[in-house]
């Protein structure tokens, strides 16, 4: 990964406008990785299998490297993607649930 290029801007509205448009492509990114969990959820067999700490620390371990490269704040983007990989780990639960429940019925 190299280093981002950020367009230079003049006004608020400016940066404005490119971080919406950042949130943008995030908000599709973040939709098509739920489908991936969702998936991961119907694959694993016990429950126990959802929360990996091993997995937790892999990730967190490349997006700091990834930051690093990319010239971003390295906290930022580890306490990001705790916060996502949190609120992914409950979505899971959910799924795992809804599934195996479904399947029990």
């Amino acid at each position: 990964m190299s280093r981002i290029t950020v367009q230079h801007c003049d006004t608020m509205a400016d940066v404005r406008r490119h971080i919406d448009a950042l949130d943008d492509r995030i908000v599709a990114l973040l939709a098509e990785r739920s489908g991936y969990v969702a998936q991961a959820a119907r694959i694993k067999q016990r429950a126990d299998q959802v929360y990996d700490q091993a997995r937790i620390d892999f990730i967190i371990d490349r997006v700091r490297a990834q930051a690093r490269q990319a010239g971003a704040p390295e906290a930022v983007m580890e306490a990001t993607y705790r916060a996502m990989i949190a609120a992914f780990i409950e979505f899971e639960q959910g799924e795992f649930a809804r599934l195996k429940e479904g399947a029990g019925s």
